[in-house]
């Protein structure tokens, strides 16, 4: 094995993981706020943390609304680690930044209501996130074309 098709086993090996990792995220969180929106609003993301109560009022339809789509996403996700080609890589690198973005965007403005640890640990989320999924955009770049 050349060095080039060793870089490119570990590129996509990492680009897949990542994949994996962020599908079930998306997978969990979507589950849980279809499932039981009202558990969620009062419990996400740790009993004594609930950072979607501490943004009332509770809408049920709307928990339950952002579920389905974050398990749509979740799909689009492991679609993408499943086949782990250029394009389809990129596009479900796209399509969770086009949602990510306004999200920590939302939530980096809407702090004054949570305690200093949740704020700080709910914007390292968020970045955490949006940094993982630039590393997608950037390594998806680096694969071969479908």
């Amino acid at each position: 094995m050349t060095v080039i098709e060793r870089v490119e086993r570990d590129v996509r090996g990492s680009v897949v993981a990542i994949l994996w990792v962020l599908a079930a995220a998306q997978g969990m969180v979507g589950t849980w706020a279809l499932v039981a929106p009202l558990v969620f609003y009062e419990g996400f993301p740790l009993p004594g943390h609930a950072w979607v109560a501490l943004l009332p009022p509770f809408n049920e339809h709307l928990v339950r609304d952002v579920g389905a789509l974050n398990l749509a996403l979740a799909a689009v996700l492991a679609g993408a680690a499943l086949r782990a080609d250029r394009a389809t890589v990129r596009l479900a690198a796209i399509a969770s930044l086009v949602a990510a973005v306004p999200h920590a965007a939302y939530h980096a403005l809407h702090l004054s209501h949570f305690p200093p640890a949740d704020a700080v640990a709910q914007t390292v989320a968020t970045v955490l996130h949006l940094a993982l999924l630039v590393v997608v955009l950037r390594l998806g770049a680096r694969l071969e074309r479908s």
